[in-house]
């Protein structure tokens, strides 16, 4: 019989407890758009410069930026991406900002991606932790063929913001069958707080009550997505992140 992740959540009170975590234990922010003018994130240098102070304030000592990689909009490469690192890095040092910031990368699954796979080194974190995001409403061609494709090639997979997908919310197997091949998922703190919309709040619960989380991010485009972050450890669910699961940011640092 059919079942979706709706059949799975009774009513909760909206009391939201007091939050014991902080984002100071993540300690690291794996997901952003930092870099300045190279995709759908931050568009100027200032701009850059005030979200990061932002971080800093909010307690995270370490990002790992990740612009996209999209053949159709964002045609970045390793290149594009570390000369912009290299530009935001200097500037932070000029302004006296501490915070440490790396680099990686968010790819769409799609042909393009492909064709990198099989012919070039791609941009990773940590211990080749290769981040990559798919179509929010449309299951991809070969899902399970493409995630077996990138752990044959030595990469951990790391599926960002799983709770997005509309194909997956009524098909909860599947999010165990993806996990069962050996990918981490990495949740967007502000799904938490209602913050894109209903249906990716409750799977974003979900999820979480499962103990599937490896990773949490902001996944920073604009100065409204930390507006939200420091609301959404309000959420009840913020505390369960790290109550119910082993959330691997601390060792990128």
């Amino acid at each position: 019989m059919a079942w979706s992740l709706k059949d799975l959540f009774s009513p909760r009170s909206a009391a939201a407890p007091m939050s014991k975590s902080s984002f100071s234990d993540l300690f690291v922010d794996l997901h952003s758009h930092l870099i300045p003018g190279i995709d759908d994130g931050a568009k100027t240098m200032e701009e850059s410069l005030e979200l990061i102070r932002t971080l800093s304030e909010l307690g995270y000592r370490k990002l790992i930026t990740t612009p996209h990689i999209m053949h159709d909009m964002y045609r970045n490469t390793p290149e594009s991406i570390l000369s912009g690192l290299e530009a935001l890095r200097i500037e932070l040092e000029k302004e006296g900002i501490e915070m440490a910031i790396d680099a990686a990368a968010e790819y769409y699954l799609d042909e393009h991606f492909i064709h990198l796979l099989g012919n070039e080194k791609l941009m990773t974190f940590g211990e080749n932790y290769l981040l990559f995001e798919t179509s929010y409403t449309i299951r991809p061609y070969a899902l399970f063929e493409h995630i077996y494709a990138i752990a044959s090639r030595g990469y951990k997979p790391v599926l960002a913001h799983p709770e997005r997908y509309s194909y997956l919310h009524d098909s909860p197997e599947d999010y165990h069958a993806i996990k069962k091949m050996g990918v981490f998922f990495q949740l967007n703190i502000n799904s938490l707080g209602g913050y894109y919309s209903t249906p990716v709040k409750k799977a974003a619960e979900w999820i979480v009550d499962q103990g599937m989380v490896d990773f949490v991010g902001s996944d920073t485009h604009k100065m409204r997505h930390l507006d939200s972050l420091s609301k959404a450890k309000h959420a009840p669910y913020f505390q369960k992140l790290f109550d119910k699961n082993t959330l691997l940011n601390p060792t990128l640092h």
